[in-house]
C-alpha cells in the first residue's frame, strides 16, 4: 500500500490477496486458472481474426467456409465458445496448417 495526502493506493497484487488470499491458495490458484484460460482463448481467437483478415475474408465468407453463421465468427474471434473442433475447423477452412500445443501435447491441424 502506498499513501497519497488521505489516499490510500493499493496494488493489483494486493487487491488479489485481499480478495482471493495469497498465491498458492485453492481459490487464488482457481481465479488465475480461469483467466489464463481466458487469455489463451482470446489470443487464439486473435489468431484465427488476423488470419482471416490477411486471407481477404470478411466473418461472413469464413462463416459460409465453415458452416456457421457470421455472429458465430465473431464470438470465435473474440475467444468464446472456442474448442478443438472449432478451431481445426476455421484454419482448415481458410486452407492454414497450424500446430497446437496443449499441456505438453502437440497437435498438428490438417
Amino acid at each position: 500500500m502506498k499513501q497519497i495526502g488521505e489516499m490510500k493506493l493499493y496494488s493489483f497484487d494486493e487487491v488479489l490477496e485481499e480478495d482471493l488470499g495469497k498465491k498458492g491458495t485453492p481459490k487464488r490458484d482457481t481465479f488465475e486458472a480461469e483467466v489464463e484460460a481466458e487469455v489463451r482463448a482470446y489470443h487464439i481467437g486473435e489468431a484465427i481474426r488476423q488470419a482471416r483478415k490477411k486471407k481477404n475474408l470478411t466473418q461472413q465468407q469464413l462463416g459460409e467456409l465453415m458452416g456457421v453463421q457470421r455472429a458465430q465468427i465473431s464470438k470465435i474471434e473474440s475467444g468464446k465458445n472456442l474448442n478443438i473442433s472449432t478451431i481445426a475447423r476455421a484454419f482448415k477452412a481458410m486452407g492454414i496448417p497450424a500446430n497446437l500445443a496443449f499441456g505438453g501435447v502437440s497437435l498438428s491441424l490438417w
